[in-house]
């Protein structure tokens, strides 16, 4: 799943060029791109085809950077539910295989890409396809939990329940948990199997069907009736934008239909200044974006990246009090990282070029 709204990295990711868009890391591959060249190393099978669900807006940008995958278009976002609705529902899938739902912009360890590779075939071989005593069910993969986020959201285990299959530690899961408080992301971290939810999914084709028409009727009834009239814009427009999660993976948890599989790869999001300046080699950098119009105020060797008339700029302000016309990105005390910074600005800037 390719897209998202370009606001949490801003200004190097725009409405027009978001982040799965972006060679964000120094390997110069986008996020979408590393994605899909981590999948073609997975050796999922001879049959096994590689899609990505985008809005129509963003479907140029797919097809120029991943040539030779299956766009599956939307005519608009409208949430991860109808996302993989509509990939689940197109009418020349196999209802019997296995569908792997991942985001277009998570990062996994360079080092551990063989690792995940081997989650994934796992979970499609020992779990996905009946495990627990559930002839098919959804399964999700957990991030071991190391901090107290507030960014993610969490799953919760049954713990007693862990089997080893294959390679993998699994559980049913007992329930889902949205982005927590920050005094519940304390408890939950000290909760035995408790893992961060990465967004990322495998079942049984058939099996996220019955669990779309079960938990979320109207996203699979439109999609269907879309599909089959040939007008998916006018589905798309009366359809719900929901999550997956909400939609679906919590209820279907309650209903005990929910599989977790633990996996330690070294993911993560990319997704605030501060974790795209860890994965960079600039750890412990606070940084966020700043509204256009908001007055804030800064110390010396403060960085600031802005968007001028002539592309993304950086700066080392002092103190003192800054308002600017257009949003950007603070990031305190990262003058020492500066030319970490640069690089990133010139990859980007780079790629806004070739396109």
């Amino acid at each position: 799943m390719a897209g998202g709204g370009g606001t949490r990295l801003r200004p190097i990711s725009t409405a027009q060029r978001p982040k799965p868009f972006l060679p964000l890391l120094p390997e110069g591959e986008t996020l979408l791109q590393r994605t899909v060249t981590r999948l073609r190393g997975a050796e999922l099978g001879s049959d096994a085809r590689i899609s990505v669900v985008v809005s129509a807006g963003w479907a140029p940008l797919v097809a120029a950077q991943v040539p030779g995958v299956q766009l599956v278009i939307e005519p608009e976002g409208r949430n991860t539910a109808a996302a993989i609705a509509l990939a689940a529902l197109a009418p020349d899938a196999d209802p019997e295989s296995v569908m792997v739902v991942l985001p277009a912009d998570h990062r996994i360890d360079p080092a551990r890409e063989g690792l995940f590779r081997s989650v994934l075939r796992d979970a499609a071989d020992g779990l996905a396809t009946g495990s627990f005593g559930v002839a098919s069910p959804l399964v999700t993969l957990g991030v071991g939990v190391t901090r107290p986020a507030i960014e993610y959201g969490y799953l919760r285990p049954v713990v007693a329940r862990r089997e080893r299959v294959l390679g993998l530690d699994a559980y049913p899961l007992e329930a889902f948990e949205e982005k927590p408080a920050a005094d519940r992301a304390r408890v939950l971290q000290g909760m035995p199997g408790v893992a961060w939810n990465a967004g990322m999914f495998l079942w049984r084709r058939r099996a996220i069907v019955d669990a779309l028409e079960r938990f979320a009727p109207e996203v699979a009834t439109g999609i269907r009736r879309g599909l089959a009239t040939g007008d998916i814009a006018t589905a798309y427009a009366a359809l719900p934008s929901r999550s997956i999660d909400y939609a679906v993976m919590e209820p279907a948890a309650s209903a005990g239909l929910v599989v977790m599989a633990a996996m330690e790869v070294g993911w993560t999001d990319v997704g605030t200044w501060p974790a795209l300046l860890d994965v960079l080699g600039a750890s412990g950098i606070d940084g966020a974006v700043v509204e256009a119009g908001v007055s804030v105020v800064t110390a010396d060797g403060d960085v600031v990246i802005a968007q001028g008339p002539a592309g993304l700029t950086v700066s080392i302000t002092g103190e003192g009090t800054i308002t600017l016309g257009e949003p950007i990105a603070l990031l305190r005390g990262a003058r020492p990282y500066l030319p970490i910074v640069q690089a990133l600005l010139d990859r980007c800037a780079a790629a806004e070029t070739r396109s």
